[in-house]
């Protein structure tokens, strides 16, 4: 046998759709750098304890380089097609990252997007109201979690929201582990025509929205470049609406299933708000496969030597449940320090829309169990339809009535 037939499998299935699968933990304390074989047949390092992995996200010896040989991809064949993509924050390194980074930074402040916080509360407001005029019962992601991230978006950036089906679609494409890279390089290409144009008109006739300060930005700072503009576009859309929406429908079932904690957020919805997103994001860490980077010189961790070329996938989902950080990782408890989730990644490339992701969320949570208390899921819950071949964790419907 080869080496890379012997090597355990990754990804790994869940056993319960609230934990990663039991497997990583058993890495995370006898092998937390460990070799395993990837679904193209590549081998990689999988980092499962908390420690290594931010020590690895901060090291500039790693590169996000999708191009790379070695890059840990989970679907084969988009790597060429990756050298052709401009403006994917997430696929570039310093310094070009760090100039493109600085353009957009001041658009995500916590300041800037607490100003937006009555604009949130009206759109989450409108949903429901429409949500609760209706029929019963109804899927939650399709009356609030999709929408109201997807409008927030869509307003900030400057995107009618009444396109919203073309971007829904082409991003769930994306998403999806099980498309071939075909499918997703076509979803691609069609979002960048879409934007593309979004640009142009942007440029010529500039509004209030983020996209018109981006090309004005550009425009001001000499380095104008189109298809970056472009790109910037379909990964702040993309990234605006799919991961919070998954949030939502996560966060809201796991807070149906956990009742004690549910009345522990709206006994106090303002104050422990914040806590309960924290903690929510630390319990799921959806995003698990963007701390993936690839070795750009030798690098010795807990030792082992990760070679200059081979692929690292820093498991945040597994480091989120590291108990040398987190007491009784496994359990659900929004009054726990959080302070240290990487949720939203670490290092260089950690989320830009972080804040804009907790402020919406933290509404969202609190407003739904305020106008609906009687909140339940109108299926039971080993039916509810999990994501499990998502790059981003989340829940296909969730029925619920009241």
């Amino acid at each position: 046998m080869t080496e890379t037939t012997e090597l355990p499998t990754f990804p790994k299935a869940r056993s319960c759709p609230f934990d990663p699968p039991t497997e990583y933990s058993r890495l995370r304390e006898d092998q937390p750098v460990a070799r395993v074989l990837l679904p193209t047949g590549k081998p990689a390092w999988l980092v499962t304890r908390h420690a290594y992995a931010r020590q690895l996200l901060a090291d500039s010896r790693v590169s996000v380089d999708r191009s790379a040989p070695g890059y840990p991809a989970l679907v084969p064949g988009i790597a060429g097609f990756g050298r052709q993509i401009k403006g994917f924050l997430t696929w570039m390194d310093p310094p070009e990252h760090t100039t493109h980074r600085r353009m957009l930074l001041n658009e995500f402040t916590v300041r800037r997007i607490q100003a937006i916080r009555p604009q949130i509360q009206r759109i989450v407001d409108g949903a429901l109201d429409e949500m609760l005029s209706g029929q019963k019962p109804v899927d939650l992601v399709e009356a609030l979690a999709r929408p109201v991230p997807t409008q927030v978006i869509c307003e900030l950036l400057g995107v009618p929201y009444a396109d919203r089906d073309l971007f829904h679609k082409r991003a769930s494409v994306l998403d999806n582990r099980e498309a071939t890279p075909e499918q997703k390089i076509a979803a691609l290409r069609e979002m960048y025509a879409y934007l593309g144009e979004l640009v142009v008109e942007k440029d010529q006739a500039p509004a209030d929205d983020l996209l018109s300060r981006l090309v004005a930005k550009y425009r001001e700072a000499g380095i104008y470049d189109h298809e970056v503009l472009t790109g910037i576009a379909v990964l702040v859309l993309t990234g605006g609406h799919e991961t919070t929406a998954n949030m939502i429908a996560l966060g809201v079932v796991a807070l149906l299933e956990k009742p004690e904690q549910r009345a522990a957020l709206m006994a106090d919805p303002a104050g422990a708000a914040p806590g309960a997103v924290e903690e929510l994001l630390r319990y799921f860490s959806i995003a698990e496969y963007s701390t993936s980077r690839v070795a750009t010189a030798d690098i010795e961790i807990d030792g082992v030597l990760i070679r200059a070329g081979e692929g690292i996938i820093a498991l945040n989902s597994a480091a989120d449940r590291d108990k040398r950080v987190f007491a009784d990782p496994d359990a659900l408890d929004i009054a726990r320090d959080t302070g240290q989730h990487m949720a939203f990644g670490y290092g260089i490339h950690q989320c830009l829309g972080q804040n804009l992701a907790r402020l919406e969320l933290q509404i969202v949570y609190t407003t739904l169990f305020e106008r609906v208390p009687s909140l339940r899921l109108a299926i039971p819950f080993d039916e509810v339809p999990f994501k499990e071949s998502a790059n981003f964790y989340g829940i296909h419907e969730v029925p619920v009535t009241w």
